[in-house]
């Protein structure tokens, strides 16, 4: 995981730390590093900036007539392909990857979660546990690198995980605090991003396997059968009333991807049922 990046054309590219007046505040952020400063694209800058993907020769004429109508429609530059935005203010106007008043508990995320500050030789990853929520640092060179934790809170201190339509490819999400402060990160990939939003969405009701019946218990060890390697089993109710068994495989981290499963989505007697909302 690291904070999101904007995708809209005036921001394009860029992040900003805000307080709940909307003033830049990453210069107050106990023990970060120096790091980029952006300023948003007025709508001409956006247009000149779309319009230059056509080439000098016809830049002109892409400024004054195609890209006109992208700027009428909000200057999101990729309106067709990624919806309307949100939260307009938030995502096209503006993009805060943080938004905290003095004390709050967004400010003490770390800075190794910005990527302009990060080293390309550094990775972060969000874990979601019953009790806890962490931001782990991992070096990207090994296979089985040695984590750090950089970051942990009680998982009650998350108020909201909520996934946010308006990204490059459906990986941002919003994380709430109790105090009302909030961060916009974004995962690896999609199923990065599912895998934390999910538990923090809801809290998982958790089932021990003697508490399945048999014909689930069956597709537990079907599961567990095709598996290579240790690992932690889990098992819990989603709001569907269907059973999502995962097999995590615990003992190696991947510096990418973060902690690889295997999963099975059942039914009262253990068969297949087709996903329904809320079950991922």
């Amino acid at each position: 995981m690291s904070f999101a990046t904007g995708v809209a054309a005036p921001v394009s590219g860029m992040r900003w730390f805000r307080d709940t007046t909307r003033r830049e505040i990453q210069d107050a952020l106990p023990g970060w590093p120096t790091g980029p400063e952006f300023t948003a694209r007025t709508k001409s800058e956006s247009r000149l900036r779309d319009g230059s993907r056509f080439g000098a020769r016809f830049l002109l004429a892409a400024t004054l007539g195609v890209l006109e109508s992208l700027a009428g429609s909000g200057s999101t530059g990729n309106v067709s392909r990624l919806g309307q935005p949100e939260e307009p203010q938030n995502e096209v106007e503006d993009f805060p990857v943080m938004w905290a008043a003095p004390g709050t508990l967004a400010r003490a995320l770390p800075w190794q979660l910005d990527p302009g500050r990060r080293p390309d030789t550094a990775r972060t990853h969000l874990v979601v546990t019953d009790r806890r929520v962490l931001v782990l640092g991992l070096p990207a060179d090994k296979e089985a690198p040695d984590d750090e934790v950089l970051w942990e809170t009680d998982r009650a201190d998350v108020s909201t995980a909520k996934r946010m339509k308006f990204s490059q490819y459906k990986v941002d999400f919003k994380l709430v605090f109790t105090d009302a402060s909030w961060v916009r990160l974004a995962g690896w990939n999609t199923n990065c991003r599912d895998d934390v939003t999910r538990p923090l969405a809801a809290s998982p009701e958790l089932v021990a396997v003697g508490a399945l019946s048999e014909g689930q218990q069956r597709a537990v060890t079907e599961l567990l059968e095709r598996q290579q390697g240790p690992g932690d089993l889990v098992v819990s109710r989603r709001p569907s009333g269907h059973f999502l068994v995962e097999y995590l495989r615990t003992n190696t981290i991947d510096p990418d991807y973060g902690i690889s499963s295997d999963f099975c989505l059942m039914g009262a007697e253990g068969e297949d049922v087709p996903f329904q909302e809320g079950d991922l």
